[in-house]
């Protein structure tokens, strides 16, 4: 996707708004008031454009959105210590966060994290953790699992044979949790997110 015009990107940005409320694209006579345009010509002139930069795709009579519709802007980095002068240089890339954290999104849930005993690694309360359950989880890994019938989010350890796991918390608050009959790993922690304003 090239740079685009700033005419360009204000219809993205109407399109965009409009999907999240509605999660769909009105009829081609409606297009024209989303899009701020006078008339069709110009909704197919516009269509026609993101079509061209991958915005969109042609299905059948209809217009569909890609991948690159939800990715949005990625600028910097930016520095956590002292700030560095910002790179002007060039268009930042795009980056759809659901593109970067799932890689099986048919085999991928999302997790709410409750409490505090993974906070140094990382994981707060209330945080959202993706779980891939199509990997296969080993020593090490940050897992949601089942045990005792409870549910956890803990890094998987072996207490010295493979067969007999245990679970470690990540603050020294809390004991690592010895299963005691059942222990079922729903899937691997790949990622996380959380919110800081709404």
């Amino acid at each position: 996707m090239s740079s685009l015009t700033a005419s360009l990107n204000q219809h993205l940005c109407a399109l965009r708004l409009h999907w999240r409320r509605h999660r769909a694209f009105p009829a081609m006579e409606e297009l024209a008031a989303v899009l701020g345009v006078k008339s069709k010509g110009g909704v197919h002139k516009t269509l026609g454009r993101l079509v061209d930069e991958g915005l969109l795709e042609r299905v059948g009579s209809r217009y569909a959105p890609t991948e690159a519709f939800f990715a949005l802007p990625l600028v910097g980095p930016a520095r956590a210590g002292l700030p560095q002068p910002a790179d002007a240089g060039q268009a930042p890339e795009a980056l759809s966060v659901e593109n970067f954290l799932v890689d099986h999104p048919d085999q991928t849930v999302y997790c709410r994290v409750k409490g505090d005993s993974m906070m140094d690694a990382g994981l707060l309360d209330g945080d959202i953790v993706v779980v891939d359950q199509s990997t296969q989880a080993k020593a090490g890994d940050i897992v949601v699992a089942v045990v005792d019938h409870e549910i956890t989010v803990k890094r998987l350890r072996s207490n010295g044979s493979p067969e007999t796991w245990i679970l470690e918390p990540a603050n020294a608050a809390f004991k690592p949790i010895h299963p005691k009959g059942s222990l079922e790993i729903l899937g691997v922690v790949t990622g996380s997110f959380r919110r800081f304003r709404r």
